[in-house]
């Protein structure tokens, strides 16, 4: 994910195109059943497109994959690969042209481009004619979380739909010093471990950034409001519908004067915010303690998969569901499909088959993996990850994850726990709304050159509070906020009418 500002900038983008346009149940048996049209239909190739790292063994996925296709709705898979940094300007380049794509992997500001565009076709009818069983691997409210002006365009895969907020610490270096994490109950509690890493490891940075191209508090930040897409108005009480000025909120104002406190005590690197290191490598590395990230069933172990180290963890407030949150990965059918109907018959199989699904996310057993129970799966003897035919560990990206096995290094009650995550997190009454920001637009433009000035030193602690919160705000009023607050609760009171 980009940071927020970038978020607004592609939207600022797309305006001139835009002219108004709970969590998962249970994982459910496999469909088995063969379509009873397929007798009545020519063969077909489905084309996927999605982005990934190259892996070698695609042809042989795609072969196994089409077996079961070829004998459920007598058509073939091929699946296309993007490089992820081409993915952008590859797609938007497909898709505005004739090439055939059937189904494609979107999300968030793909989404909101391509059905401005008018390149992804609604769903609703081809969903009830063709996709019984996507309707029932969902909660209502989930699915919902997908339409634009009352239509369906995409399907969320079902994965980690909540979040919370994890602090992760290297447990070598806090049991070198006596540190007890069970007496963190928030964010000013963890000054005592920074200040500990400070005085006694002058060659280790007490805390950095998860990624790149976020801030040090980013994933509080993405937790803690409903930011409604774009962070320009967002939800403080998830309960309520009331939009208001996140730079103006007590609770931002303390956040970031904690994140200063941080910076100025030298827990946080003086190069923060131009730096382009990942937690997972600097911590791999041992040069960094502890990052603020994603909380979810498993990344605990994933992380420490990543990192090669012991980490302990403590969660920061509860998991919420957002809009944002479930859209961020999506398959779409492109208006480019030959034939709609087999690619919803495809897409509903993904949410249905568990065979299918395994072979997408894992590979060919016995060859890229074998089982160790009934849930649980390893690399086969002789094979591992630098030298697997096909490792691309992506199965969030296509249809029902909790239809897939676990990794050996994964709980293998993952998908259980996720599913539970998913359904006891607290749900934002704003749950499906996504606001068109066209009449807007010039006001828009104007505030992201504000946030880009501002937002990252603010967040990463390299700018005074004291003197830039005010010069930020007053900056964003000239912008235009306040005009954009309330066009976007003027959409969010229809849209709640509407909805009841």
């Amino acid at each position: 994910m980009r940071s927020r500002f970038h978020s607004i900038l592609v939207i600022v983008l797309l305006l001139t195109l835009l002219s108004g346009c709970g969590a998962a149940t249970p994982a459910s048996p496999d469909s088995n059943k063969r379509d009873e049209n397929v007798g009545k239909t020519p063969p077909y190739e489905i084309k996927l497109v999605f982005y990934s790292s190259p892996q070698k063994d695609f042809k042989q996925i795609e072969e196994e994959m089409s077996k079961i296709t070829l004998e459920k709705i007598n058509a073939t898979v091929k699946l296309e690969r993007i490089e992820p940094a081409a993915w952008d300007q590859q797609t938007i380049l497909m898709l505005t042209g004739p090439e055939q794509v059937d189904l494609i992997v979107t999300g968030n500001q793909s989404f909101w481009r391509q059905v401005a565009q008018k390149q992804l076709l609604p769903l609703d009818e081809l969903i009830k004619n063709r996709g019984q069983d996507i309707i029932k691997a969902f909660e209502p409210e989930i699915l919902n979380a997908a339409k634009v002006e009352g239509n369906l365009y995409a399907v969320p895969t079902i994965r980690d739909f909540a979040s919370n907020v994890n602090v992760y610490m290297r447990k070598d270096l806090l049991d070198k010093y006596n540190l007890d994490l069970s007496t963190v109950k928030e964010l000013d509690d963890l000054d005592p471990f920074f200040a500990a890493i400070k005085k006694n490891e002058a060659s280790i940075t007490p805390l950095v950034k998860s990624v790149a191209p976020k801030a040090i508090i980013n994933r509080v930040i993405d937790n803690q409001w409903d930011v409604l897409g774009d962070s320009v108005g967002v939800l403080e009480n998830l309960d309520k519908l009331k939009v208001v000025n996140l730079y103006e909120t007590p609770e931002y104002e303390k956040l970031i004067k904690t994140v200063r406190r941080w910076y100025e005590a030298g827990y946080i690197s003086k190069d923060v915010s131009t730096s382009k290191d990942a937690a997972a490598d600097l911590i791999k590395a041992k040069t960094a303690f502890g990052s603020i990230q994603k909380g979810k069933p498993g990344a605990h172990a994933q992380i420490e998969s990543r990192v090669n180290l012991k980490l302990e963890s403590v969660d920061i407030g509860r998991q919420i569901t957002s809009t944002t949150n479930v859209t961020a990965a999506m398959l779409g059918i492109p208006k480019n499909s030959k034939d709609p109907q087999r690619a919803m018959m495809f897409l509903n199989l993904l949410y249905s088959d568990s065979k299918l699904m395994n072979l997408i996310s894992w590979g060919i057993e016995g060859k890229h993996y074998v089982k160790i129970n009934d849930k649980q799966i390893d690399f086969p003897p002789g094979v591992d990850a630098s030298n697997s035919g096909y490792n691309s560990r992506q199965g969030w990206m296509f249809g029902n994850q909790l239809l897939t096995y676990t990794w050996s290094t994964d709980s293998p009650n993952l998908w259980e726990d996720m599913d539970k995550f998913n359904r006891e997190s607290k749900k934002s009454i704003a749950l499906g709304f996504t606001y068109n920001p066209a009449p807007v637009k010039t006001e828009l433009a104007a505030i992201t050159n504000v946030v880009r000035q501002y937002q990252d030193g603010l967040e990463n602690g390299s700018l005074d509070p004291k003197a830039n919160l005010p010069k930020f705000n007053a900056a964003l009023r000239a912008a235009g906020i306040d005009k954009v607050i309330a066009e976007k609760q003027k959409q969010l009171d229809e849209w709640a009418a509407k909805n009841k």
